[in-house]
């Protein structure tokens, strides 16, 4: 390493005290150095996952990744370009290329990565591969709906939150709820969010807070990242807990475009930790006292005219009966106003009548007058004429009649001889005798 030697003008430093390494060198020497060794090593072509796909202006960066290792790659971005592909994370790919070095200076670090210079996507990575067949598996038995069907309360009292302690997602969370307006109460319950250890973890914090029987929703949380970031969330076990919960679980991980298979065992999946909050607490409650304020204004108005209303109806009904003995003596006064005028009217009707047959009568009286008047003077006439012939003035005037003792009238001497004795009937009484024929 005797090529290495010192930067001119730069003093060389005393060496460690007892060290038997060459040097001290000065570290850009030994990194140019090392970038050349680097550099010398034989290119080849490598495989694996692609992650944590970036772009810079003249660069484009990225990792592949396989169950024993991870490489950082790079490739020019005009090199890039011209292969016109869009790789998913997690898609499986093949780059040929070699080491390079980045030797950094004063003021930037120094930096590793595999330079590729030619890429082709090989198929669907081992990741999303296993995820799917997660998926799939999940529909098959059912575990896709049990979390949809449980019943989300509007405005819960008491809402469970499992994410890392210190991560932002635990403050967008509560940012949520505060904009909610809700005052309940918060169970946190911390877990890892990115590592091997972190479904295990997550799992049981999830049914320690199932197991709170004042607990209505349980809200899980993790800010974006890679797929392999969130991989975690990807674990049949945790996955198969939450879709068994008898509490629903809002899961919120990773940004829009993050599917992980949380999102399809829960019961709601949201693309931000604020939209889980908003969708744990569904009311919002600054709007909805809002609204209760307008609706008790509402009511207590609609109650106090109601009232003033039902006033008026019972004053109404109070002047009811008073109205009803009202119109039916003016009803009572109209009907005598009325039998009087038409006793008036029957009256004079009568009147006339009665007049008409006075009047009638009058002049049949008058009539019957000079009738009776007339009849009178034939009566005495008649009396006259039966007075002349009356046998009583016959008598008086000297007759006498004769009867027999059957006071039957004899009107004949032979009738007299027969009867043998006679009554003599003068006008002033009877004679007894008896008949002699003188002559014969």
């Amino acid at each position: 390493m005797s090529e290495l030697g010192g930067e001119r003008g730069a003093a060389t430093p005393a060496g460690i005290p007892g060290s038997a390494l060459p040097g001290p060198f000065p570290v850009g020497a030994y990194a140019d150095k090392l970038r050349e060794r680097l550099r010398a090593f034989a290119h080849v072509q490598v495989f694996g996952e692609l992650w944590n796909l970036r772009m810079s202006r003249a660069s484009v960066y990225f990792e592949l990744r396989d169950g024993r290792g991870a490489l950082p790659c790079s490739m020019w971005r005009s090199d890039f370009d011209k292969l016109g592909i869009d790789p998913a994370d997690g898609a499986q790919v093949v780059i040929a290329g070699g080491c390079d070095y980045y030797a950094g200076s004063a003021t930037s670090s120094a930096s590793f990565s595999f330079r590729a210079s030619d890429l082709r996507v090989a198929g669907e990575g081992d990741l999303l591969a296993q995820v799917e067949r997660l998926r799939r598996q999940f529909a098959q038995e059912g575990l896709l709906e049990p979390q949809k069907r449980l019943p989300r309360p509007l405005l819960p009292r008491t809402i469970g939150v499992v994410t890392g302690e210190g991560g932002k997602a635990r403050d967008d969370v509560v940012a949520g709820l505060r904009r909610r307006g809700w005052g309940g109460r918060l169970i946190w319950g911390f877990a890892p969010v990115q590592d091997r250890h972190a479904a295990p973890a997550i799992a049981q914090a999830l049914r320690e807070l199932a197991a709170i029987e004042e607990v209505e929703t349980i809200v899980v949380a993790r800010g974006g990242g890679s797929l392999a970031d969130l991989f975690a969330f990807c674990d049949e076990a945790l996955c198969r807990t939450v879709a068994l919960l008898r509490v629903p679980v809002i899961a919120s991980v990773g940004h829009h475009t993050d599917r992980t298979l949380i999102d399809d065992v829960a019961a709601v999946s949201c693309s931000t930790p604020t939209h889980a909050a908003e969708a744990a607490v569904r009311l919002d409650v600054g709007d909805a006292r809002a609204t209760l304020l307008r609706e008790a204004r509402r009511l207590d108005l609609h109650g106090r005219r109601a009232v003033v209303a039902r006033a008026h109806r019972l004053a109404t009904l109070a002047r009811a009966p008073a109205e009803h003995v009202a119109r039916h003596r003016r009803q009572l006064h109209q009907l005598l106003r009325e039998l009087r005028a038409s006793t008036r009217r029957g009256v004079a009707r009568q009147r006339d009548v009665t007049a008409m047959r006075l009047l009638v009568l009058g002049r049949k009286a008058d009539a019957a007058a000079v009738d009776h008047a007339r009849r009178r003077g034939d009566l005495e006439r008649l009396l006259l004429a039966l007075a002349a012939h009356d046998p009583e003035r016959t008598l008086a005037r000297g007759y006498a009649l004769v009867e027999d003792p059957a006071h039957e009238l004899v009107t004949s001497a032979a009738q007299a001889r027969a009867a043998g004795a006679v009554e003599l009937r003068f006008h002033d009484g009877r004679v007894r005798t008896s008949v002699e024929d003188a002559i014969r």
